[in-house]
């Protein structure tokens, strides 16, 4: 049993409502798009693929003739939909085009592990407007993960968007998990469903899931201290931009073992997931070499991580290097970005 409703005028927050700004409380993290890692705006690939975009969110479509973006919007000073917590950023969705063959476009998050309020009543709430009328069907599944049982529905509605931010709330009881076999990278995910075959803009805010039947005041899943919400981020990516060149740079300080291969140790701030697929930019990379004081080119081969875990570990670089690696003489590696991603 589920049900909608337009609160965007009160917020309802009775006897036995969860009290406000309490960290943990909200189970969408980054649900005020105040993190954006990855960048700010994205251009989405379709066939269905996983596009992450602000930190936790994917967008995913399908259908050809249409541009499909994500992109980070600024609030208006004192502008922000709701008193009490002034958002800095929202999240735009935009279609350009009605395209062809278009039958999905999602938004949407995976609370990790499927067990997530099993059993219990939940609140969904947030914020969001659009270009024009729009209808926007809000739903989560348990999904089980690879090996284990098929998904569930656990929550489901549908409300009507107009040009004006509204806060609505959808309560539901997630079923239990009794039988069921869990398997790897299960999750409790929340879909937004927008709609297809039409050229549309939405904009999302003030995502929050929580346990109970009330919806009670936006909280960020951090509690709304901005390096809790980054350390949550962080658990799921992590990224590392370096600048400039030369001796003036910022960078991997890395440690020659052959002719083609650096290493470096690395210690995550925020411990991951999982032991995190480890990626290196291919844009222009450079190695300055001690003892020779000289910028080089580097033309990645490969980025290994096999001896990586979850808190840090061996990083190594494979390539060709302009200026060839000392064995165990120190260099700098710069003008890069690595990432290390343990999303679900």
């Amino acid at each position: 049993m589920t049900r909608a409703r337009d609160v965007a005028d009160t917020q309802d927050n009775t006897g036995g409502a969860v009290a406000p700004f309490v960290a943990g409380k909200n189970k969408i993290i980054n649900g005020d798009f105040s993190q954006w890692q990855r960048g700010t705006s994205f251009t989405l690939a379709g066939s269905i693929a996983n596009n992450f975009t602000a930190d936790r969110f994917n967008a995913q479509f399908d259908g050809t003739g249409a541009t499909c973006t994500v992109t980070q919007q600024t609030f208006t000073t004192g502008a922000a939909p709701v008193a009490g917590y002034e958002g800095t950023y929202f999240a735009r969705w935009n279609r350009s085009a009605a395209g062809s063959g278009n039958t999905l476009n999602y938004f949407k998050q995976q609370i990790e592990d499927v067990r997530t309020f099993a059993g219990q009543n939940i609140t969904l709430s947030f914020w969001a407007k659009a270009d024009a009328t729009r209808t926007l069907i809000p739903q989560m599944y348990q999904e089980f993960g690879s090996g284990g049982s098929g998904a569930v529905l656990a929550l489901g509605g549908s409300v009507s968007l107009t040009t004006t931010w509204q806060r609505f709330t959808i309560t539901a009881t997630v079923p239990s998990i009794s039988g069921k076999t869990i398997g790897t990278n299960s999750s409790l995910t929340l879909y937004f469903i927008m709609p297809t075959g039409v050229a549309f803009t939405i904009d999302y805010w003030g995502i929050m899931v929580e346990a109970g039947s009330v919806a009670t005041p936006f909280t960020p899943a951090g509690g709304g201290f901005p390096g809790a919400e980054l350390a949550l981020c962080q658990r799921y990516y992590q990224t590392d931009q370096s600048a400039g060149t030369g001796s003036t740079s910022t960078g991997y300080l890395m440690q020659g073992i052959t002719s083609s291969r650096i290493v470096c140790n690395i210690f995550f701030p925020v411990q991951m997931r999982t032991t995190p697929t480890v990626t290196m930019s291919t844009g222009a990379p450079y190695w300055e070499s001690v003892p020779y004081n000289t910028v080089g080119s580097l033309t990645l081969s490969a980025v290994e991580a096999s001896k990586m875990t979850r808190s840090g570990g061996l990083l190594s670089i494979v390539g060709t290097f302009g200026t060839t690696p000392v064995q165990n003489y120190p260099g700098l590696l710069g003008s890069n970005q690595i990432t290390y991603s343990a999303e679900l």
